[in-house]
């Protein structure tokens, strides 16, 4: 009998190793893992640097509570503002991206003294009470709460001139992914999150990118925001940041962070020294091992020789990519699978999402290629 909650749509498939890109099943298969465990395995499966930085610190000190100062816990959030090139120099840890939506909505609650918040329609931002407010669908679907915690509204995609009248003097904040992951690889382009930042201001409303998705890397860039050039005044980032360990963070400008003080937010787990020890190593394997650079060229082929068979066209950012579909995107899911290739669907059913590890090569992608073909349209 199993014992575990039967809440998730199941591949047929069990995974019993993994190495770099590869997924071996425990009957055998080896199988391109093109979802890399929906966006969280940025650096494959096995890296040295990750496992070696993990092994260090079990061995030094598992956990310490964040009332103890620890260099590990400083270390990392410094390399995250480093690494990000942008000036938002305060960084708050916590374990989920969820965790860290919820702690920047109800920071920007509290700063403005406002009860509204806007997000966009097809966004998804988690599962918890804040954030499963904010995310599109969720309230029809799974919400489960009596009543929201906050006022919210939904914008359409892309639609400048509806942010006159959906952003105003009663919104804290707009959340808003600068590339949709669940929504379909859905990018909202430099020009809307311009409009957008310019309305926040006019309105003094807060700016939130969720990047939990989006971010560390997988645009190609360090986050999105440097990607389009639209400064944000929270990040939320969580998947990537870890690589396979459970870490999230938030990352702060200045007008957020002037209001913190001892017992404004709080966590036991966020911030131990475990996962900021893999943050560094993350990053670090990023830094040093050219992987923006590798995800913006491989990407950059998918779309030049990837659109054949099924596919029709391409949308989406680095390595959060969505392959649109001629037919349901779930057949072409399901032919591929037979194929040995692992990809990612989501809420446009003809949408294939790739969330692929950032060490994919050309090779890889021939194998994706071959395969289209001989699907067929």
């Amino acid at each position: 009998m199993d014992h575990l909650a039967p809440v998730f749509a199941q591949y047929p498939i069990e995974i019993v190793s993994a190495d770099g890109v590869w997924l071996t099943t425990r009957d055998g298969r080896q199988i391109l893992d093109l979802y890399g465990g929906h966006a969280v395995a940025a650096l494959g499966y096995g890296h040295p640097g990750w496992i070696a930085a993990l092994e260090h610190q079990a061995t030094s000190v598992a956990f310490q509570s964040n009332a103890v100062p620890m260099e590990v816990r400083s270390r990392a959030a410094r390399r995250l503002v480093e690494f990000s090139g942008l000036p938002l120099t305060t960084v708050f840890f916590v374990n989920t991206g969820a965790e860290a939506n919820e702690n920047a909505i109800k920071l920007a609650l509290r700063i403005t003294g406002r009860s509204g918040i806007v997000a966009l329609e097809g966004g998804f931002h988690g599962r918890t009470a804040a954030a499963g407010a904010v995310t599109w669908g969720a309230a029809a679907n799974w919400y489960g709460f009596p009543r929201t915690p906050f006022d919210v509204q939904f914008a359409p995609r892309r639609d400048s001139a509806a942010l006159a009248e959906k952003v105003t003097a009663r919104t804290a904040a707009v959340i808003v992914e600068p590339v949709q992951g669940v929504g379909g690889a859905f990018d909202m382009g430099r020009e809307y999150l311009v409009a957008l930042r310019a309305r926040c201001d006019e309105t003094g409303a807060l700016l939130i990118f969720d990047e939990v998705q989006c971010g560390m890397g997988r645009t190609g860039h360090p986050f999105a925001a440097n990607l389009y050039g639209v400064l944000p005044d929270m990040i939320t980032t969580a998947k990537a940041l870890g690589a396979g360990f459970p870490v999230g963070a938030l990352l702060m400008g200045t007008r957020t962070a002037a209001m913190l003080k001892p017992g404004v937010l709080g966590t036991t787990f966020g911030g131990g020294p475990l996962a900021c020890a893999v943050v560094t190593a993350v990053i670090d394997a990023i830094e040093n091992e050219g992987l923006l650079d590798n995800v913006r060229r491989i990407s950059k082929l998918i779309r030049e020789s990837c659109v054949t068979g099924p596919v029709t066209g391409t949308q989406g950012e680095g390595f959060l990519l969505g392959l649109r579909t001629g037919r349901p995107a779930s057949e072409v899911h399901a032919a591929l699978l037979a194929r040995d290739i692992l990809a990612g669907t989501s809420a446009d059913p003809h949408v294939l999402r790739l969330l692929p590890p950032f060490t994919l090569r050309e090779s890889h992608v021939g194998l994706l290629r071959d395969a289209l073909l001989a699907i067929g349209a």
